[in-house]
């Protein structure tokens, strides 16, 4: 699947129905057993979080996500554990069988995130998960969890990302990623969808889709951060869950929380109506509290204080570091900077620079961009830092201990997900090179 493009030519959904065809997906157990999980910022937090609660719930429970922070397996999750070597393989090689008879007969390119779908959706079968929940690549309208066919999903939040793609308005982007529910759904949207409101019910209308939306329909109360633990209160549907904690810092990670919440709910009500509202608040208060989910504001190192957060869009690293202050308080930090060389440098740096003193400047082994041209940025942003650049990110990894000491500062790496998993590899006696990824 590494030597797949990332993406395929044109429109993916004929030729991926064709291939799930071909592999014996069976698409109606698919639709009645499937979550869609949409949005610009907050997917894989919201998909976490989502599994967490049903396989709390006593489901069998299967997860699709992207990117991988350190090994492919990570995609592909079954009640909490990435795919072993051994399943992986008579699965890709399936798969890619698949693939290649199609993609002749069609005389079309597929990319490698169809392919992962595909295989995700074959090993969910196979190991007989009773819910599956699936994070989406880009938008929703022409996005291989299109073929899901789910009646639940949610849009975790909107942002200007994928213009080129999926328009270069909110309303737009919005509508894109609302289109992965079915018919008769029923869609959650996040927090900072609420703007939209208006124009997504007539966008929804026609199909009769139902729409719920945090800090409206669903309320957030009585939040806290106890012991490094964030507290809040839950209403959804009537319901009241009390006194709910969970590991991952960050209010928009309250909003992530209570859209998957929302999204079991809604799954049981349509596919189990007869669960028990008990079982399902235990539920909800364990999975929340136990979901993990790295890279996201996560300490890598106690000292110093080390976090990094894997981040790479201008509202999701602003609202990450806003979820850094409130854990553990604005002063004394040094950063580690890098963005990939694909992303917006100059807003990433913007939305950070002028908020430290000191500042060091890197690139990551991949994809990013150089470390000369964002300390150019940073310095830009903010004249009076003290910029330090470093080539590689073991030279930031040294750069940023050495500076930490002789300031007596914590660190925070941010601007984007190569920067900050290759830190925490090196940090940790690894090698960047060693990562593999798309």
């Amino acid at each position: 699947m590494f030597d797949l493009p990332k993406y395929g030519e044109g429109i993916c959904l004929a030729r991926l129905a064709a291939v799930l065809d071909r592999l014996g997906v069976d698409r109606i157990r698919l639709q009645h057993s499937a979550i869609a999980i949409c949005g610009s910022n907050g997917k894989g937090s919201t998909a976490a979080f989502t599994a967490g609660i049903s396989r709390a719930h006593g489901l069998r429970t299967g997860l699709f996500t992207s990117p991988h922070l350190f090994r492919f397996n990570e995609r592909f999750r079954i009640d909490g554990e990435p795919i072993a070597d051994d399943v992986l393989s008579p699965l890709m090689a399936q798969v890619s069988d698949a693939i290649g008879d199609i993609a002749r007969a069609r005389g079309e390119l597929f990319g490698a995130f169809e392919a992962q779908f595909a295989l995700a959706c074959l090993y969910f079968q196979q190991e007989g998960c009773d819910l599956i929940v699936c994070e989406a690549g880009i938008g929703g309208r022409y996005d291989p969890v299109r073929l899901l066919g789910a009646s639940v999903s949610c849009v975790a939040s909107v942002d200007l990302e994928h213009t080129a793609l999926l328009g270069n308005s909110l309303e737009l982007i919005a509508s894109d990623k609302s289109d992965a529910c079915a018919a008769g759904g029923t869609i959650v949207y996040g927090e900072n969808c609420r703007p939209l409101r208006d124009h997504l019910a007539e966008y929804n209308r026609n199909r009769n889709v139902d729409a719920l939306y945090v800090r409206d329909d669903i309320d957030v109360a009585h939040e806290a951060i106890v012991d490094a633990w964030q507290r809040f209160d839950l209403r959804i549907d009537g319901h009241h869950y009390t006194a709910l904690e969970t590991s991952l810092l960050g209010a928009f990670q309250l909003n992530n929380a209570a859209i998957a919440a929302a999204l079991v709910a809604l799954w049981l009500k349509r596919t189990r109506p007869d669960h028990d509202p008990a079982q399902l608040e235990s539920a909800i208060r364990s999975g929340l509290r136990e979901t993990r989910w790295p890279g996201r504001l996560e300490t890598i190192g106690a000292a110093p204080l080390t976090v990094i957060d894997v981040g790479h869009t201008p509202d999701g690293i602003r609202q990450a570091l806003a979820g850094l202050y409130a854990a553990h308080g604005e002063d004394g930090w040094l950063l580690v900077l890098g963005v990939s060389r694909d992303k917006a440098a100059g807003e990433i740096v913007g939305a950070l620079a002028p908020l430290f003193d000191t500042i060091v400047c890197s690139s990551a082994h991949h994809k990013g961009a150089p470390a000369e041209l964002i300390a150019e940025a940073a310095r830009a942003a903010n004249p009076h830092a003290a910029i330090h650049t470093a080539a590689t990110v073991a030279d930031a990894v040294r750069e940023a201990r050495v500076l930490a000491e002789r300031l007596d500062a914590r660190i925070y790496v941010a601007g984007g997900l190569f920067l900050a998993i290759e830190f925490a590899t090196v940090l940790r006696g690894g090698r960047a090179e060693d990562l593999r990824f798309f």
